[in-house]
């Protein structure tokens, strides 16, 4: 039995409306890779009667470009693959995020890591070298805001934020 099968035989497909994305990032042509799974996507949607969506993930304003975006809608077209929703643009959408991540920050679920690429580099091959999966240890994680405030003040300026999960791999 197919994984489609199975979940039209648990009436998971039937009861809402299939909506699958294709998302690239435009900081370069469509690649094999990356048709692969519009087509994979556009079929499926296609097959179960729902819809093709667009997403460009375009937040990395450095690295992505208007060039690459109509490269990729050109290499869809090309390969017959129409969407029924979008091109949305994720970077349009910026000011909206910027509001959840904030929200998020004040309910206390997420906070702010100042620790430095050069830091995270070190912990990564120190796990890789222990033979341990590398992963965020959440250094800035349990710090108090005094602490962290001397950071942002000093020379952490560029920081990430970190949602609040639990410490175990119960979620």
């Amino acid at each position: 039995m197919t994984f489609v099968n199975a979940l039209l035989e648990l009436d998971m497909v039937s009861k809402n409306k299939i909506r699958v994305r294709f998302a690239p990032s435009p900081t370069g042509n469509l690649h094999i890779g990356g048709a692969r799974t519009a087509l994979f996507n556009y079929l499926f949607a296609r097959r179960y009667g729902g819809a093709f969506v667009l997403r460009i993930e375009d937040t990395d304003r450095e690295r992505s470009t208007e060039e690459f975006t109509k490269s990729i809608m050109e290499g869809m077209h090309w390969l017959g693959m129409e969407w029924d929703e979008g091109p949305f643009h994720q970077f349009e959408r910026l000011k909206f995020y910027q509001e959840q991540v904030q929200k998020l920050m004040d309910e206390g679920k997420a906070y702010r890591c100042y620790c430095t690429a050069e830091e995270l580099e070190a912990k990564r091959k120190a796990a890789l070298k222990s033979g341990k999966k590398p992963k965020y240890d959440g250094t800035c994680r349990s710090q108090r805001s005094a602490i962290l405030h001397s950071f942002q003040s000093a020379r952490r300026r560029d920081n990430k934020i970190h949602r609040h999960l639990p410490r175990r791999n119960a979620i």
